[in-house]
């Protein structure tokens, strides 16, 4: 009787604290990061656990994520303000969309997005990125959001499901789960759902009127500017290297023979820290402001704009780093209160795997207050206790974190600070946004997590 007790009383103060988040954000629209404190807090004292047990579970859950997260978020940020300062990030999509039939281009622009999202935020890849699609749509005569799509699917998609951006990394150190698998999965099922959110879909859209052309400018385009013909491959190859240094350690790890002198070496050389560090390091010689010249042959890009670009970068990652530590914080607290045991227990006795867990909850918290990163990290606090008690392995980890991360992604509407930024570049109405966008990130989402669904079969 006592043992029900405490547990009905940990899952009361689980939802309670849950309820209670999504009443801070939503209703006094208090900002994440203390929004998630609170609700640890209330959370800690609610399941049993005295004020000073709370105050430490706190400690250790925020300490324990921020040890990997911060580095990670900060070496990802610096190595985004090298492509974005250097024209690495222009020149690379400029490359893959040139001289292309508008068709193609379509393509061009996912892959492209896809490929910039992996070091940049989202809403830098839209803002570098928009010149490219009002010239690619003015010269289709064609509606903007019809190429924007392919563009913010690749973006959304890259976004989520590809380490080092900040969300699945967090997910994954909270699961335990090796980052290079992560990658590999988030490119498996990443690739498939921006090509049938962005190009796919917006051939669709556009072909049954559903695309709307907007109060958009006219097509800025960048014509002055001349970047070195290698710029392109530069720029690939900096966002290429730490992903080829991380998975190659995870598949050293994974062999029989992984204590010898070469598998330790390409341990530590894969370690994100040390990837991502080689990564700027390679940046900053492949990406300088020397590689950007007017067509007069002065330079265009001055080291103060890699200095602002640089300052501007590892602003959001304030945010990024508080709010993802704030959720190790309240993963912490659910597992010291047993809260975490007794959803273990009741989702395995429902028959309700982890992967369907993770997805649903982060479905749910993303459509009820609109951030993708706090609908990842609530529902990986959530699902860390049913994965462990599962006997999920390291493949299984992989895919939880891209399924929790296709959760987050579905159904961006007028609670997330995205929609709008979609909505102001193409000059969109709110129905329209609803229309394109919305219906993209739903797909970009859904189509992710039935990837994994099948991956899994192979476990």
């Amino acid at each position: 009787m006592l043992d029900l007790t405490q547990e009905t009383r940990a899952l009361s103060a689980a939802i309670a604290g849950v309820v209670a988040l999504l009443f801070f954000v939503l209703h006094r629209r208090i900002p994440a990061f203390p929004a998630l404190l609170l609700a640890a807090l209330l959370t800690g004292i609610a399941g049993g656990l005295s004020p000073d047990a709370v105050i430490s579970s706190i400690q250790n859950g925020m300490g324990g994520v921020l040890g990997f997260i911060a580095v990670v978020v900060g070496l990802g940020a610096l190595l985004g303000a090298f492509l974005e300062a250097g024209g690495g990030a222009h020149a690379l999509a400029r490359s893959i969309i040139s001289q292309r039939s508008p068709g193609l281009g379509r393509y061009g622009l996912g892959f492209a997005g896809i490929l910039i999202a992996i070091p940049v935020f989202f809403d830098v890849g839209l803002i570098l990125l928009i010149p490219l699609v009002r010239a690619l749509a003015k010269r289709a005569a064609k509606p903007a959001i019809a190429f924007g799509l392919p563009l913010l699917a690749g973006l959304a998609a890259g976004h989520a499901f590809i380490p080092p951006t900040p969300g699945p990394v967090a997910v994954a150190d909270i699961l335990g789960a090796p980052l290079g698998l992560v990658i590999l999965c988030g490119l498996i099922a990443g690739i498939p759902a921006m090509l049938i959110a962005g190009p796919i879909y917006s051939v669709i859209a556009e072909s049954r009127g559903w695309l709307a052309f907007g109060s958009v400018e006219d097509a800025e385009t960048d014509q002055d500017i001349m970047f070195a013909p290698s710029l392109a491959w530069k720029a690939l190859a900096v966002i290429a290297f730490p992903i080829v240094l991380i998975v190659a350690s995870a598949l050293a790890g994974s062999t029989e023979d992984n204590a010898g002198l070469i598998a330790q070496s390409i341990a530590f050389v894969g370690h994100p820290f040390v990837a991502l560090l080689i990564a700027c390091g390679l940046a900053a010689l492949l990406l300088g402001p020397a590689e950007v010249a007017d067509v007069a042959g002065n330079l265009n890009v001055k080291k103060s704009k890699i200095r602002d670009a640089i300052e501007r970068a590892f602003e959001p990652t304030a945010a990024i780093i508080l709010v993802t530590g704030a959720g190790g914080a309240f993963k912490q607290v659910l597992i010291d209160t047993g809260v975490g045991a007794v959803l273990a227990k009741s989702a395995l006795g429902m028959g309700l795997t982890p992967l369907v867990a993770g997805f649903a909850l982060a479905a749910i918290v993303r459509v009820a207050q609109g951030s993708a990163t706090v609908a990842m990290l609530t529902a990986a606090g959530l699902v860390a206790p049913i994965a462990a008690a599962s006997g999920m392995d390291a493949y299984g980890l992989a895919l939880l974190t891209i399924s929790i991360a296709a959760g987050a992604s579905v159904l961006s509407h007028v609670n997330d600070s995205g929609f709008w930024l979609v909505s102001r570049y193409f000059g969109l109405s709110m129905t329209e946004t609803m229309q394109s966008w919305t219906v993209a990130s739903t797909i970009v989402g859904a189509v992710g997590f039935a990837l994994i669904l099948v991956m899994s079969l192979f476990a």
